[in-house]
């Protein structure tokens, strides 16, 4: 692996402060010019604010059980990363933490909402319909990321009553208000109320030369098929999965072979290509101030919490798949592996590393990541999920297919429900001693039969490869109250030890992350612990 020497700089949101302490601090971010919103070019350009400057994606990957301890010989660590994994509540302030990530999510909302406002106080004009598209589509999303971080996942039984985050739907106007959280049930019908009024608004063709760093239709789309999803609205998943990629998804998904063709040898670089506009499974592109990329790249930054070799041979790309067991290089492009201090460390392109210097002679300047959060692939496995649950097996079956030809080198020549279950029913449940792919499944919904279990086990095991290190399996974990021990790996291939006592429980408290600090003592009411 390759070290770089850069100076830490930890990069705050700009923050209305007014003296005291209060909510204030984080859910209102006045931008400096509302009183000046009267064109409709300012409203376009604040849009461009109402998309986050941090990101979830390690929040959620380090909580997740795609990563394991390598213990403390490894010494390359941060404080940060032990409080997320061990499902503590953090405290460290850092470019990925809870904290900014919260800030950065009002922020966005806050510039939503003023934007929204303006074209009100025009008079909600049509020439400014897809700007307020944008702007509801945009807000929702914010909520959405909070939601699921802040929050227990959505649930027709607890939801109602479940802690939620505060859902903002117009400009802050008061000098200190006081806030409440809404329930995760009155989030999600402010996210839906939304998304139905927003996503007919949007118009592609206002994006100019950058649609896939705002909603566009699609990304709008595909966003609304996973919150549809994650609300167990099988049937709207699917007719919004339909309309971001199309019922037959191939001349949208992601050129594998042309990515792995591009001659670099690591898995950084890869990643750049891999993140790039010009992809058209891409359907939404998102920046922020993050370590994402070096923690998920080919450096030693961060690796005492990795996706080791026991994960990926036991549990995910190397493992006993559906299609049988695979090498490194029977992936379009492979799974790279990088070994260093007690750790044989597997990863794959899904997180561009980027460097940008305020001062390139003293070689400082921020960390960023540049990420996916929306693909036709995430979409993909979205409506066979959906299919799945709404007993169209073959149509899911087929959904998958899609995505199994497109990554693997050599493809199964069978691929069915048959199939499936044999592979499944060939698998012992995951022990954290003997880990496989198959592990318990608790959701709050009903399981039909052991072949539908079998095909959701199967669907989980794609969708964990194709978002591996974006954090979507930490939302997966959260949906299916799958239970996760933390283990302590002694070597890259043997397990040290497992911490059974404090392993992560059906609907457990810390499946929420803490607020952060200063919200609590300003006021908000803190999640149960």
């Amino acid at each position: 692996m390759n070290k770089i020497k850069t100076i830490r700089t930890i990069v705050l949101a700009a923050i209305v402060a007014y003296g005291t302490v209060s909510c204030n601090k984080y859910l209102d971010v006045l931008p400096d010019n509302r009183a000046e919103l009267n064109t409709e070019e300012k409203i376009a350009k604040i849009l461009v604010s109402a998309y986050p400057q941090q990101a979830y994606i390690l929040s959620a990957e380090i909580s997740s059980d795609n990563v394991d301890d390598y213990g403390v010989g490894n010494p390359n660590t941060e404080r940060l990363l032990d409080e997320l994994f061990y499902w503590k509540d953090v405290t460290e302030v850092d470019t990925d933490s809870p904290k900014l990530l919260w800030e950065a999510c009002y922020k966005a909302i806050a510039s939503a909402n003023e934007a929204l406002n303006a074209i009100q106080e025009l008079g909600n004009p049509t020439s400014l319909d897809a700007q307020r598209g944008e702007a509801l589509v945009a807000r929702a999303y914010n909520h959405f990321i909070l939601v699921n971080i802040f929050a227990q996942h959505y649930s027709k039984q607890h939801s109602a009553a479940d802690l939620g985050i505060t859902y903002m739907t117009a400009p802050e106007q008061t000098l200190n208000p006081s806030y409440k959280r809404n329930t995760v049930a009155e989030v999600y019908e402010n996210i839906k109320k939304d998304l139905e009024t927003g996503i007919p608004l949007i118009q592609d063709g206002v994006y100019g030369n950058t649609p896939k760093f705002h909603f566009n239709k699609a990304a709008a789309n595909a966003f609304a098929a996973r919150v549809a999803l994650y609300t167990q609205d099988w049937g709207k998943a699917v007719s919004y999965a339909d309309a971001a990629i199309g019922i037959n998804p191939t001349g949208n998904m992601r050129d594998n072979v042309a990515l792995a063709g591009k001659g670099v040898g690591e898995v950084t670089p890869l990643a750049a290509f891999y993140a790039s506009s010009s992809e058209k499974a891409n359907l939404l592109l998102q920046t922020a101030y993050s370590d994402a990329g070096l923690i998920f790249g080919n450096y030693y930054t961060g690796s005492r919490y990795s996706h080791g070799k026991i994960v990926s041979e036991k549990e995910t790309f190397l493992s006993n798949t559906p299609w049988g067991t695979r090498t490194s290089s029977g992936y379009i492009p492979q799974v790279f592996r990088y070994s260093g201090t007690n750790i044989d460390k597997h990863l794959v392109a899904r997180v561009a590393y980027l460097f940008e210097f305020t001062d390139p002679v003293a070689q400082i300047g921020y960390r960023r990541a540049v990420y996916a959060p929306l693909t036709t692939e995430e979409a993909l496995l979205t409506r066979a999920e959906a299919y799945i649950m709404t007993n169209q097996y073959d149509k899911a079956v087929q959904d998958m297919r899609y995505w199994v030809n497109n990554n693997l080198v050599t493809p199964p020549t069978t691929f069915t429900v048959a199939s499936i279950n044999t592979w499944a029913n060939s698998l012992q449940y995951y022990t954290p001693q003997a880990p496989t792919p198959k592990k318990k499944l608790n959701p709050e919904f009903t399981i039909a039969d052991a072949t539908q279990e079998n095909l959701l086990h199967c669907v989980l095991f794609i969708r964990r490869l194709e978002t591996m290190h974006t954090g979507l399996r930490w939302f997966d974990v959260k949906r299916y109250n799958i239970e996760v021990p933390r283990r302590v790996i002694t070597s890259a291939a043997a397990v040290g030890s497992v911490d059974d006592a404090n392993a992560l429980k059906i609907r457990d408290n810390r499946m929420a992350i803490q607020l952060p600090q200063d919200v609590i003592a300003a006021g908000l009411e803190p999640n149960p612990r």
